[in-house]
């Protein structure tokens, strides 16, 4: 009877084992979202005008403009956009510039000011 019950042990630890490993092998699917990311939005108090990766290993945004729980993983076609027109220093601009840039590569407010937010992104040669 002994052998019996460690019999019985091995078999349900194998099956544990074998039922653990058959879920490694084999994840469930995971489903990607197609909402789009919200910019700005808010997390912790604090504005974000792209992607973020806080408390994860990789880049995610708010679906929501204050964050709500709602969020996916962000894609190549997830950068900010271009604010246009956008205030800087006493001019509206309605294109990538490179005034005030000290490398003379063209850039882009985040926001339509600025002057007072400081949030900006280099342009991609198609200028978004």
């Amino acid at each position: 009877m002994r052998h019996l019950v460690g019999w019985v042990l091995l078999a349900v630890c194998m099956y544990g084992l074998n039922a653990d490993l058959v879920a490694h092998l084999h994840p469930p699917e995971q489903e990607i979202s197609i909402a789009n990311c919200v910019f700005p939005f808010i997390y912790g108090g604090e504005f974000h005008y792209n992607c973020i990766s806080i408390h994860s290993d990789f880049d995610w945004c708010s679906l929501d403009f204050q964050f709500q729980g709602r969020w996916r993983y962000c894609t190549a076609l997830d950068p900010p956009m271009c604010i246009f027109p956008f205030r800087f220093r006493k001019k509206s601009i309605n294109e990538c510039t490179k005034e005030g840039y000290i490398l003379n590569r063209s850039w882009c407010s985040l926001t339509d000011n600025y002057n007072k937010d400081k949030k900006w992104k280099q342009c991609s040669p198609h200028n978004f």
